[in-house]
């Protein structure tokens, strides 16, 4: 693949931070910092990309399909963290949203940028993974052209997998390889080429918009509190009886007792305190709402049962 680098916006140099050598600290990051407020307003442009890979993505997760970032570099490390972050934050399985990263996990840690240009490896990644027609995959490259997310692109389409592509880059060679694109423009970098700066913030915010959206609508959140958390230390028992507090009304010491008796299941916990069944009759009305608490609370408002 012929690389013409010049012909990025990710690789261009930029006039406010052409002389950011001679400055002194304060100013350094002054120019760092205006170049990193310009990121949200890229980022807001493609907002109606953002929520359609989504939606589509929604429909495959409700049908047993799973989320499966794949990148090199930054990019990847981005794609890890956030799959990563899941299952403490709404206690999915670790194999929902998933990271893979070229060069695999040591690359976390050591930088293996030999991998990216493999256009092989991420289709033998993704097939150790399971990679089903279910799955979704999204391709993450700054500069939109890395062969390992290509190549895996190419497989999961071969494999009839939904797949996206998020660049920080006008027509990205990725989003040709991929069913939906998004291409957040948000320009020259403070240090020419260091897309781990305003790219790497970009990809950050969007990969936090997808799976918090997706966690919303897969019924993990009831208001704005994430009633899935995992009480796993002490931290997170805390959090979770502050979050069924605030669910119910209820006290503190009531919170610690109705997490006790739902043995940490926050959202039982929190029927129980709405609705002072037991944890039984809580945990079946939670199944026939497939574990979705906004939408089982919602039900028996409906039908005009009592809650707390």
């Amino acid at each position: 693949m012929e690389i013409k680098l010049n012909a990025l916006e990710t690789e261009q140099v930029n006039p406010n931070s052409r002389n950011i050598d001679q400055m002194d600290t304060l100013g350094m990051l002054q120019v760092i910092n205006r170049e990193d407020q310009s990121v949200a307003a890229a980022v807001q442009k493609v907002l109606p990309q953002i929520a359609q890979m989504v939606d589509c993505i929604h429909a495959r997760m409700m049908k047993g399909g799973r989320v499966i970032y794949i990148g090199a570099g930054t990019s990847g490390r981005l794609g890890v963290l956030d799959a990563s972050e899941c299952p403490p934050t709404y206690g999915v399985d670790s194999t929902l949203i998933q990271g893979i990263i070229a060069g695999g996990y040591s690359a976390l840690l050591k930088a293996k940028e030999g991998a990216e240009d493999d256009l092989q490896l991420a289709g033998k990644d993704l097939e150790a993974a399971g990679l089903t027609s279910q799955d979704t995959v999204i391709g993450l490259a700054a500069s939109g052209r890395t062969p390992y997310v290509i190549g895996g692109l190419d497989y999961a389409a071969k494999i009839g997998a939904y797949t996206g592509a998020v660049s920080c880059v006008s027509n990205a060679e990725i989003s040709k390889h991929a069913k939906a694109k998004i291409e957040v423009i948000v320009g020259p970098e403070v240090v020419t080429g260091s897309t781990r700066m305003k790219a790497g913030t970009a990809q950050k915010m969007i990969l936090n918009m997808i799976s918090t959206s997706l966690m919303i609508q897969y019924g993990k959140v009831y208001g704005n509190l994430m009633v899935d958390v995992q009480p796993t230390n002490e931290k997170l028992v805390e959090r979770a009886k502050r979050i069924i507090m605030a669910s119910s009304s209820c006290s503190y010491e009531e919170a610690t007792e109705y997490l006790e008796q739902s043995e940490n299941h926050v959202k039982i916990a929190i029927c129980m305190a709405l609705t002072k069944l037991s944890k039984k009759d809580c945990d079946i009305i939670l199944t026939k709402a497939q574990g979705n608490i906004s939408q089982a609370i919602h039900s028996l408002k409906e039908q005009k049962l009592p809650l707390q």
